[in-house]
């Protein structure tokens, strides 16, 4: 078949913030991939911020780190995971990198003496990125993801740039609208006036929504389909219902029970390699899964980045549940987990026995001292009473504290992040680090991306992965500090992952005749889990929670 030109999938929000347009996105592009096109997605940031790395996670949600990198938003996690794919930060924009690239720019006399104005020069370069990440990866179809609302200022002039590419082509661009329907529980009745106004919004800005995508608690009638289509200009079948769903990974599947991939390739004049698999792809049965398993694994996860007024905000943890969920399905389990903020442990130290009740304990990444000894008490219940524990990035590094402390005997033990004049700091800042924290040099300046790591053979990281030789995602400043390191391999910890210059400790764990399984990462290996490919350290934790979920009930 002719390589046909590159196709450009806009996807706006209306009503409300966190309705979903990242999952819509994500489940667009698969659904287009499953089609047989090579697709790739973008998202756009309204933010000032040149990237999300110096955003608070208890307001943002988590920071997603990409092999090159790149501190970006969490909706670029799902594309990963969605797509299997790895992207780059040419797939990831912010208001702040705009501004910067275009200031840049006519410094560098690029305009050629032009006056400089936000329009059309910022659009204008919003659109050079868009065409360059299709170019880099060569996709049939791009899908993009507007932050944000329609109708918020900020949104504007990316709003503008996809208005102009669809001037340059108006077969080769698409508008979905992900707006949301509330049902009163005064009224009710599902409302549709919100997303007719939001309509209209968009249309002040040059833009006639193709599809509507209608987020609600239940499905959509025929009644309020009719009542988006009449008003909002959009044909009936173009009205998606898109209702609450038990996992988002069955979004996809229920796009396309709507077929809504055929209704795309109208919209864009364009014809799919493939046609639609009558047997079941690796993505249904991979849900098939998700909806057969039934026995539990139960996961206490004990972080510090839950609250949000009087609200839990787990996104501040997004890739590691999917993480442990991933890895739960694939040994036929569904992971319950449980949300214990650090600093309970702290002020009650009597509440570490209900860890007890547990078949597993993680303790993700962080910063700062707020909670810390509460996820040290709680890693050294851990030690002690044999529960499997997996400690991820900051969660490795209080998991050697804790063995300096009480096994290896080092009085003190601390990291330098917390305690700068300590003479005990077995955390240390990295060399590497020292001047970009004198220059107060903090975004984008930590150890960021892939890094290869080398695997001691016998290890339980070494058996898991089933190779000597890694490469994962990183995301710290502070490291073991080398000269702890043969005190504390004398008591019995183990470093068993290690960089191939030998000077960074990448996995600590115990040896399984001491412990069923207590392995920390110096790196974030949720980055690289993936729906049909589990990580393979999540899946060794899930089978010792699992194991030992069995020997708790003999």
């Amino acid at each position: 078949m002719k390589k046909q030109s590159p196709r450009f999938i806009f996807v706006v929000g209306g009503v409300i913030s966190g309705v979903g347009k990242g999952v819509t996105a994500s489940s667009i592009a698969k659904i287009l991939q499953e089609r047989g096109c090579s697709v790739t997605a973008i998202k756009i940031d309204p933010y000032v911020n040149i990237d999300a790395g110096t955003m608070n996670p208890t307001e943002h949600g988590e920071v997603f780190v990409l092999n090159d990198g790149d501190e970006c938003d969490q909706d670029m996690g799902n594309y990963e995971r969605f797509l299997d794919i790895d992207l780059t930060r040419t797939n990831y924009m912010t208001t702040g990198r705009v501004y910067q690239s275009v200031i840049e720019n006519e410094r560098a006399l690029a305009y050629k003496g032009a006056c400089v104005q936000v329009v059309p020069h910022v659009p204008m370069e919003v659109v050079a990125r868009i065409d360059r990440a299709q170019k880099q990866a060569n996709a049939d179809i791009v899908v993009i993801e507007i932050g944000g609302t329609v109708g918020e200022y900020e949104n504007i002039l990316f709003l503008e740039a996809a208005r102009m590419i669809k001037l340059r082509d108006p077969h080769s661009v698409a508008f979905v609208m992900v707006s949301y329907l509330p049902t009163p529980a005064k009224v009710g009745e599902m409302k549709t006036k919100p997303t007719q106004h939001s309509v209209r919004t968009l249309n002040a800005s040059g833009i006639q929504p193709d599809i509507i995508i209608a987020r609600s608690t239940v499905p959509l009638d025929t009644k309020r389909k009719e009542k988006l289509s009449f008003f909002c200009n959009v044909p009936i079948d173009h009205v998606i219902s898109a209702p609450d769903v038990e996992s988002i990974y069955e979004v996809p599947i229920n796009f396309e029970k709507e077929h809504l991939s055929d209704k795309i390739a109208t919209i864009l004049h364009m014809q799919f390699p493939h046609h639609k698999k009558e047997q079941q792809s690796a993505w249904a049965q991979f849900v098939g899964t998700q909806r057969r398993a039934k026995e539990e694994v139960h996961i206490a996860v004990v972080g510090k980045y839950f609250e949000t007024g009087d609200f839990v905000l787990s996104d501040a943890y997004l890739s590691v549940i999917e993480a442990i969920k991933f890895s739960a399905f694939s040994q036929h389990r569904k992971a319950v987990l449980t949300w214990f903020s650090s600093d309970e442990f702290e002020k009650n130290p009597a509440k570490l026995k209900t860890l007890f009740l547990f078949d597993g304990i993680l303790v993700p990444g962080g910063f700062g001292a707020r909670g810390v000894e509460g996820k040290i008490a709680v890693i050294k219940y851990a030690r002690e009473k044999k529960i499997p524990y997996f400690g991820l990035c900051y969660g490795m590094q209080l998991a050697v504290i804790e063995f300096a402390r009480h096994v290896a005997g080092i009085k003190g033990a601390t990291t330098r992040e917390n305690d700068p004049e300590s003479n005990a700091c077995v955390i240390d800042l990295m060399e590497s680090q020292k001047t970009n924290m004198k220059q107060q040099q903090y975004g984008a300046t930590m150890r960021l991306g892939a890094y290869p790591a080398l695997l001691k053979k016998g290890t339980i990281a070494c058996t898991a992965y089933g190779t000597d030789r890694i490469s994962e995602r990183h995301r710290h400043r502070f490291e073991v500090n080398p000269s702890f390191i043969p005190q504390l391999e004398q008591a019995g910890l183990v470093f068993s992952g290690i960089s191939p210059d030998g000077q960074l400790m990448e996995i600590a764990e115990l040896p399984k005749k001491v412990h069923p399984f207590f392995v920390g990462t110096q790196f974030h290996p949720e980055f690289l889990a993936r729906p049909l490919h589990p990580h393979p350290l999540f899946s060794a934790f899930i089978k010792a929670a699992i194991t030992h979920r069995k020997v708790k009930k003999k």
